[in-house]
């Protein structure tokens, strides 16, 4: 069972990445506005330009540089979790999900946008994964480049507003394996690939194209490891973010009712929403006491 192209899905996930304009220099931290972010988002691709190229060969024109210092990373620097970016009506999460998962059942009442079932073939391990929201161990969503890794190979001196658009865009996004993607944490290709050796080549190939895409660099030991992964797949193309929403509008956001945070996790139970993910409806930091982004489990 595989997944539909992301053009055939019932739902586009209508978020194109920012193009490179220039040198970043670091801004005072200011909360950006919905529209900030969506016009972040949507200034232009340069995913589209490197589309179809061999990997190796946008690989040769990324930097290489040493990992700057980790001095100031949070996530909340990266902006609201699995915001609604692409201002379909629906949270980044809930997009990937119904992007990458098939079989899916939605949600009565949200409008096609909150998954409760589906099944995943998940790229990492190469197994099947049955997903039912609320279970909060099967299946995670990845930035394909870590947003540690992001920070510290450029992002630190962006502007919110783009680290937003960076960490919702849906080039850098996978559904896969929830204990596959703790096992990876914020590493890099030479700390962590794929235990399914067929997936490699594409695996470091979206990393390519994110790293492009946003003007990030690589070290020379993520360099390295990736040229070493392509060598067994020369002709390996880049992929590309897809195209832009026609007119960026979309009705109200229909995610799920509710969106004022639980007032602990016996009203989270109460209410059979437990247990959460960060970035769900109803969230708050303040019930996910040991800090791995599930709370109430």
């Amino acid at each position: 069972m595989t997944s539909r192209p992301l053009h055939v899905k019932h739902r586009s996930l209508a978020l194109a990445a920012l193009v490179v304009l220039g040198t970043a220099g670091c801004q005072l931290s200011t909360e950006p506005t919905p529209d900030t972010v969506s016009e972040a988002a949507g200034q232009g691709s340069a995913s589209t330009q490197i589309a179809g190229q061999a990997a190796v060969d946008v690989l040769s024109t990324l930097p290489v540089k040493g990992r700057a210092a980790r001095t100031g990373y949070d996530r909340d620097e990266f902006g609201a979790t699995w915001a609604d970016v692409d201002r379909n009506g629906c949270d980044t999460r809930n997009d990937v999900l119904a992007r990458d998962l098939v079989d899916e059942v939605f949600r009565a009442g949200t409008q096609d946008c909150v998954v409760e079932t589906g099944t995943l073939a998940d790229p990492y391990t190469g197994t099947t994964i049955a997903f039912e929201k609320g279970d909060g161990s099967s299946v995670d969503i990845d930035h394909v480049v870590a947003l540690s890794n992001g920070w510290q190979t450029g992002a630190f001196a962006w502007d919110e507003a783009r680290r937003t658009a960076f960490a919702n865009d849906p080039l850098n996004l996978l559904a896969v394996d929830y204990a596959a993607n703790r096992q990876k944490g914020d590493g890099d290709a030479a700390t962590w690939l794929p235990s399914a050796r067929g997936f490699r080549c594409t695996y470091v190939a979206r990393q390519v194209a994110v790293k492009a895409t946003y003007g990030l660099w690589v070290t020379q030991a993520e360099h390295d490891a990736i040229a070493r992964v392509l060598e067994t797949c020369p002709g390996e193309p880049v992929p590309s973010s897809p195209a832009p929403a026609p007119d960026g509008s979309a009705e109200p956001s229909a995610t799920e009712p509710g969106s004022e945070p639980f007032a602990n996790c016996a009203a989270a139970r109460a209410a059979g929403a437990a247990p959460l993910h960060r970035g769900d409806p109803g969230w708050s930091d303040s019930m996910d006491g040991d800090g791995d982004g599930t709370a109430c489990e």
